[in-house]
């Protein structure tokens, strides 16, 4: 009763932000969090509780990790964007517990991790769901409004129905350049603390993320050249623009990640040490070339096993500055580390 009288009373530019994504995503309904950072955390406790079963990648940022946590369902990492060690995963908890059949089991995972930049194989991910009856909650929040032909994230990427995901999410202050954060997708249950605890976002922010998406819908050429500025920084015959020969450092994401990440070539042994040589590049890439790059730094709370590193957020208007700067700084900071 309570959350009908919230959404009752929740302004009408709310509930067209909420039918605005469904119809754009095409599915069956949507909700608006006021806090995009929440809403994964906010989202998981609300589908999967104690006793419940999650698969997850162990490349989940801290929201999601929280979101687990939060659940007190029982948790159990695989390798990040291994396939091999997913299947693993879910062949062991299937072939050894009994109740799996009676238990609620998800997989979680982004569509394009913050902390490798590497994008989710979804068509793998669907086939070994399908095969041990699990669900997914897909997070989109570094991929809607960037991948695909027209934006509609690692579904349309991957040539994937969106029937086939159960929970999807997505943070808007990426590619909607706003605040707050959605969930859609085929389970229509529209309930979580987040959600129903919370002040709601400002008018003035849901009505921005509308205007979004209908700039994006009516530019494609927006993603052209967001694809073209993120080939530009691998191009081979750009030397002066080719990441893959800064010195010590070598690239993890994916190539059509618009999310580019830097690690250490060699380990340093120590991530305080790593992340204390990645702050001095970017340090002087800001001080000499007045470029301001990105050092992954987590929190004490940040439970992510993968490397620290440097992300360059490409975006429609990047420019190939960035790339020259850190070859530079680079070889003056690492040049007895690798």
């Amino acid at each position: 009763m309570l959350l009908l009288m919230i959404r009752f009373l929740a302004p009408d530019v709310h509930l067209d932000f909420e039918a605005r994504i469904a119809k754009f995503l095409g599915t069956p309904d949507s909700i608006l969090y006021p806090f995009g950072f929440s809403t994964m955390f906010s989202a998981i406790p609300a589908f999967s509780k104690k006793g419940d079963i999650i698969v997850a990648d162990e490349g989940v940022h801290w929201a999601i990790q929280n979101g687990l946590y939060l659940s007190r369902s029982t948790v159990v990492y695989f390798k990040h964007n291994d396939m091999k060690s997913l299947r693993e995963t879910l062949e062991n908890i299937t072939s050894k517990n009994k109740r799996v059949d009676k238990l609620r089991h998800y997989i979680v995972v982004k569509a394009v991790y913050q902390n490798s930049g590497q994008i989710a194989p979804l068509d793998e991910i669907i086939k070994l769901k399908e095969k041990y009856k699990f669900r997914v909650l897909l997070d989109e929040s570094n991929s809607f409004g960037v991948l695909g032909k027209s934006g509609r994230g690692l579904t349309e990427y991957s040539g994937v129905p969106i029937e086939e995901l159960d929970i999807v999410t997505a943070d808007m202050g990426h590619a909607l350049a706003a605040e707050g954060g959605f969930c859609t997708g085929s389970t229509r249950r529209l309930s979580s603390s987040g959600y129903v605890f919370s002040a709601s976002l400002p008018p003035y922010l849901a009505s921005a993320a509308i205007t979004a998406i209908d700039i994006l819908e009516e530019n494609p050429e927006l993603l052209s050249k967001l694809k073209n500025n993120i080939s530009v920084l691998w191009k081979d015959t750009l030397d002066t623009a080719e990441l893959s020969k800064i010195p010590g450092l070598k690239i993890t994401s994916s190539k059509e990640s618009p999310i580019v990440y830097l690690r250490l070539e060699k380990s340093t042994g120590s991530q305080k040490d790593g992340l204390g040589l990645l702050e001095k590049i970017a340090q002087r890439a800001l001080e000499e070339d007045s470029v301001f790059v990105v050092v992954s730094h987590r929190s004490t709370l940040d439970k992510c096993r993968l490397p620290v590193g440097i992300r360059l957020f490409v975006s429609a208007g990047h420019l190939r500055r960035a790339s020259e700067s850190l070859k530079k700084v680079s070889a003056q900071v690492l040049g007895g580390h690798h």
